[in-house]
């Protein structure tokens, strides 16, 4: 059986992607032509719609780049749609609880009976594959990233790490220094990320990270995160333009 992005988190791989901010599906294009890991389309911080996503997702699937979307919203509806179009999972921001963790579960895995059900989308092959094997892929493949982005949450990371369903917490450093009343970095936002790390080891769960810089990634690997978003595709786009119009006037 082909190994899945999936199968990658769970083994503890380590896995670099991007945020993706332009409904551009060259964007994605390129960046899975760029041997990236997987991207997320940012739904939560730029206009992008379920249209829109649309095609993305042929995008990504095209070129073999496995898509998440992280999006707006406190409430789990939002996530089958996408799933049903064939991304490989979500990314659900402010998480606070097990209880919340749950209902994200409800919304990814069939097998929890909540979930609307129907192969004829583009993740059942319009109809091509029988009930019993899109629910057995669905829940096989897809990824449930829950956010942790609350001080409160802190106090609930055992419990939303010991669901099985949940395949990783991934911090949102900007928003948890935030609800911290501290700077980003600091001292104590990094203490933050280690109880997030710790609870993931303890649980034998994946732990994840925003960084804006790639330099960044090595340093918190060997504390134990595997998996991370560094930038986003206007993010790569300015500072490549930057670079080139800095080196003009070197």
């Amino acid at each position: 059986m082909t190994t899945t992005f999936r199968d990658r988190v769970r083994a503890g791989e380590l896995l670099v992607g991007t945020f993706v901010k332009t409904p551009s599906p060259h964007v994605v294009e390129i960046l899975g032509h760029a041997g990236l890991d997987f991207a997320v389309i940012d739904q939560e911080h730029a206009p992008i719609e379920l249209g829109q996503m649309d095609v993305l997702s042929l995008a990504g699937r095209a070129v073999g780049l496995p898509l998440l979307s992280r999006r707006w919203g406190k409430g789990t509806d939002w996530i089958a749609p996408l799933l049903d179009l064939g991304l490989t999972g979500v990314m659900v921001p402010h998480v606070l609880d097990a209880e919340g963790a749950e209902a994200v579960c409800d919304a990814v895995r069939f097998a929890r009976n909540k979930r609307g059900l129907s192969p004829s989308p583009r993740a059942g092959n319009y109809g091509g594959m029988s009930i019993p094997a899109y629910r057995e892929a669905n829940d096989r493949t897809s990824v449930a990233m829950v956010q942790i982005e609350d001080e409160s949450a802190l106090e609930h990371l055992d419990a939303i790490a010991a669901i099985a369903d949940v395949d990783l917490l991934f911090v949102g450093p900007a928003d948890l220094s935030q609800s911290m009343g501290v700077a980003f970095p600091s001292p104590e936002l990094d203490a933050a990320i280690d109880l997030v790390v710790a609870a993931c080891r303890k649980a034998g769960r994946a732990a994840g990270l925003f960084v804006g810089d790639p330099a960044q990634i090595p340093a918190w690997h060997a504390k134990g995160v595997t998996v991370f978003v560094c930038g986003s595709d206007q993010a790569l786009l300015r500072k490549s333009a930057a670079a080139m119009m800095a080196s003009r006037n070197a």
